[in-house]
């Protein structure tokens, strides 16, 4: 079963690593409130083992070994999306090395407070401050992904950061005691309400594009603004208690930049036309000063001059971001009106068939009234990669190539923003030629401003006699969905069976999210026997979705749905997890099994894959050689290089590795000598006779195992005859139906009691 960690998708819950260092910090503070822990100390101890936690995981990202470029040409990889990703990954590890030593500068800043005197105290805040802030800014500034802002991107960004750290001064300066204030409290909450005011409207910005950008500069902002609040609180003086007020942000943003970093590591994408919502530039300004002037007037009860002239100050920022909001917003709806202004030229006006010519649904439903006879294609448009963008100069683009592709007579409509229509009067196989004209043409890259977009299109076609016009319009979706999930560039025809299959997809895709959560999961064990003795030496984890609306659906149904919906993740952690769990069961129990769960090549690729895998092992006590991690074979070539990186972490850790679905052909013998692995895992096919009366193919294999090192296991066994085979020509261990069918925990048990002793 694959096991993954998302780059994108679905919230997920808080690592169990991180709930409890938060449990521990928030038991260390309420320690220090009630007076059993001096406060400094409950400080160090409640930030110690967050700052510990995200150290180790920063430590690790930088140490990862770089996934290599998966690209076949490697005298240009910097060409490709591959190694554009690979440019952004190397980058985004080393940027995680120096974040580390920014936690680490942090945490050793709050450890050394208890154990020095209160008179250098101080010294040491502002130390920690001033070796911390220059450490993050290094780090935030390289951060990979990072666009060149045009010259209204950057007042809009700059009028945000004024309004937001205007108002910070002005809460900051309230909110101190009334009096002289020290030096150090001045510049620190200065600082620290221009530094804050900068990370925080950057995060914003990027929390849409870069997620895991935006989840560093917030780290850093909860990180720099504990630091500041140490500093003013240690000016002043304050009591032991007051100091366990930096706790939680020093705690937070030590494991939300871990959190940040591990999600650029693992390749975060970019995403583009993100837009960053204006209300928080317009309210925050206004919420932070109006709640720190509120509790000054209840503590204090008058402002001063300079306070009264400070407070007002935060109103310019919002009048003119309120201004720039209502000018972008105005610019967005002329560019739209004019967008589609064009598209309706190019879609509409140009038709020249009798009748009016339809445009943006109902126009083409009245088209497909009027038609006799013909064929509907649906063409749906997508950005080949990362850098593609569907604006308005592209799609107008598509539209005039639609149009040039489209016969005199056909009716071109357009239905969403990237999905077109064309009716035409001729039959299935000239309707095929049309979809396969427009893929071609499609093919080219389209010019726009500041360079070129290539774009993919799925075309779903179906035929208009006999039927509603609704209906053909639904048929023709149908098909075209089916394209998009076939690998898009693609031409697909409408049938029944093909509409029960999206129909059938439409349900798992609505039903499976929440699986999980709802205890719908279920492994089941298939043993893994030594032919010789027919002893039961291992089992394989077979995942089994048990809905409740549709049935039991399995692992070939269940994970390409996984994988759209981007559950896998989800799905892999509680299949390792579930697996772990119960090897040690059984052997607690005596018995020594191992026990084999499935990945795939993506998941391997995940930096952390390795670190998770000897997470569930020690958090179940299980000796590592007892997990077997299987990739099957057919899916390595594409990405080699990384799997050979993942399966050596693997073996370093002890757990032992194997190439699943071998098929003993000539390049799958080429690789075999690079994977590092324990066992191979083939099928049955290869135990039969081979062609021309020659030997069977599975005895060239088992040489071949012997030769390399290697266990061979023949899975599939159906018969005595196939058993017979595979241990005649040497294999040692077998699988299948043969010898014991897959079935629950339970099950399987009883099925061990059988056997008086279980080997190695």
């Amino acid at each position: 079963m694959p096991v993954t960690h998302p780059a994108a998708g679905p919230r997920s819950r808080p690592p169990l690593p991180d709930l409890v260092v938060s449990l521990a910090g928030a038991l260390f503070v309420l320690a220090g409130a009630a007076g059993l822990v001096p406060g400094p100390a409950a400080v160090a101890l409640a930030v110690a083992g967050g700052c510990a936690l995200a150290c180790v995981r920063l430590a690790w990202l930088a140490g990862a070994p770089p996934d290599p470029p998966t690209s076949p040409e490697p005298s240009a990889p910097a060409a490709t999306p591959t190694g554009r990703r690979a440019r952004r990954v190397a980058l985004s590890r080393r940027v995680a090395g120096i974040l580390d030593v920014a936690v680490l500068a942090a945490g050793l800043t709050v450890a050394v407070l208890p154990l020095i005197e209160p008179a250098h105290r101080l010294p040491v805040a502002l130390a920690g401050l001033a070796v911390t802030a220059p450490l993050y800014a290094v780090a935030l500034l390289r951060l990979p992904g990072r666009s060149r802002l045009s010259a209204r991107e950057r007042l809009r960004r700059g009028v945000d950061v004024a309004g937001l750290g205007v108002s910070l001064v002005f809460a900051g300066w309230v909110l101190l005691p009334p009096g002289r204030v020290p030096p150090a409290a001045r510049a620190a909450s200065v600082g620290g309400a221009v530094a804050l005011a900068v990370l925080l409207v950057a995060a914003l910005a990027e929390r849409r594009r870069r997620p895991g950008a935006a989840s560093c500069h917030a780290g850093a902002a909860a990180t720099l603004g504990g630091l500041a609040l140490l500093v003013v609180l240690l000016a002043y003086a304050a009591p032991d208690p007051a100091v366990l007020a930096v706790a939680p942000p020093l705690l937070a943003g030590a494991l939300v930049t871990a959190a940040g970093a591990r999600r650029t590591a693992a390749g975060e994408r970019p995403r583009t036309g993100a837009a960053p919502a204006a209300w928080p530039g317009l309210t925050a300004p206004a919420g932070i000063a109006a709640l720190a002037a509120g509790q000054h007037l209840w503590t204090v009860g008058e402002f001063t001059a300079p306070a009264i002239a400070l407070g007002l100050s935060v109103i310019p920022p919002m009048v003119v971001r309120e201004v720039l909001a209502a000018a972008d917003q105005r610019r967005r709806a002329e560019r739209l009106a004019a967008s589609e202004a064009r598209l309706r030229h190019l879609v509409g006006d140009e038709n020249p068939p009798a009748g009016a010519a339809p445009v943006d649904r109902a126009g083409l439903v009245r088209a497909l009234d009027r038609r006799a006879g013909g064929a509907l294609l649906v063409v749906d448009l997508h950005g080949a990669d990362e850098t593609a963008v569907l604006d308005a100069p592209v799609l107008a683009e598509v539209a005039r190539r639609l149009r040039a592709g489209a016969g005199p007579h056909d009716v071109v409509a357009r239905l969403t923003d990237t999905e077109f229509a064309v009716l035409t009067d001729v039959g299935p196989v000239l309707a095929y030629a049309l979809g396969t004209r427009l893929l071609v043409a499609f093919g080219e890259p389209c010019p726009r401003p500041g360079g070129a977009s290539r774009i993919r299109a799925s075309v779903g076609l179906a035929e208009t006699t006999g039927g509603e016009p609704e209906d053909v319009l639904r048929q023709a979706d149908l098909a075209r969905r089916r394209a998009v999930q076939l690998g898009r560039d693609r031409v697909e025809w409408y049938d029944a069976y093909l509409e029960e299959q999206l129909v059938r997809r439409l349900d798992l895709e609505r039903e499976l999210p929440g699986a999980v959560a709802r205890g719908e999961l279920d492994l089941v064990y298939q043993p893994v026997l030594a032919l010789a003795g027919r002893l039961p030496v291992g089992t394989e984890a077979l995942l089994r979705w048990r809905s409740p609306a549709l049935g039991t659906v399995l692992p070939d149904e269940l994970l390409p749905v996984a994988a759209d919906l981007d559950l896998l993740g989800e799905l892999g952690r509680w299949v390792l997890d579930r697996a772990c769990r119960q090897l040690a069961d059984w052997s607690e129990g005596g018995r020594e099994l191992w026990m084999a769960v499935n990945v795939t090549p993506r998941e391997l690729a995940a930096p952390d894959f390795v670190a998770r895998t000897a997470t569930a092992l020690a958090a179940y006590d299980v000796p590592p050689e007892r997990l077997v991690v299987e990739v099957a074979e057919p899916a390595v070539a594409a990405e080699l290089s990384t799997v050979v990186a993942r399966l050596a972490g693997l073996r370093s850790l002890g757990v032992r590795t194997a190439l699943d679905d071998f098929r003993a052909e000539h390049a799958s013998l080429a690789q075999l000598r690079r994977l590092p692995i324990d066992l191979l895992k083939v099928g049955p096919h290869l135990v039969g006779p081979g062609a021309d009366g020659q030997r069977p193919l599975i005895d060239v294999v088992a040489n071949l195992g012997d030769r390399l090192g290697l266990e061979v296991v023949v899975e599939g066994l159906e018969s005595d005859a196939q058993v017979a085979g595979a241990r005649r020509a040497g294999c040692h261990y077998g699988q299948g139906f043969a010898l014991a069918r897959p079935a629950p925990a339970e099950r399987v048990e009883a099925w061990f009691e059988e056997f008086p002793s279980t080997p190695r």
